[in-house]
């Protein structure tokens, strides 16, 4: 899922509160501009390998070019699932 709204809301502790109820690891990742394609594939292959969650802390702070990388990688994990 991808909770969205106004920061302060409360949507990471949600998330985090989920993965806790459903005996999850949560991994919260802070986004930034400095973010590359090759980082992102080094943490979705260790999400994958542990099993956890991951909730994206200012994803729109991604460049548009990495973004649609991670897409792609996303996509590749959905249809391995």
């Amino acid at each position: 899922g991808a909770p969205a709204g106004p920061a302060g809301t409360g949507k990471t502790e949600t998330v985090k509160d989920l993965a806790k109820a459903c005996a999850k690891f949560c991994v919260v990742f802070n986004c930034s501009d400095g973010m590359d394609c090759k980082m992102t594939g080094k943490f979705f292959r260790g999400l994958a390998m542990a099993g956890a969650w991951a909730c994206f802390d200012e994803f729109n702070r991604i460049n548009i070019e990495v973004l649609s990388v991670v897409a792609q990688q996303v996509s590749s994990i959905w249809g391995a699932i």
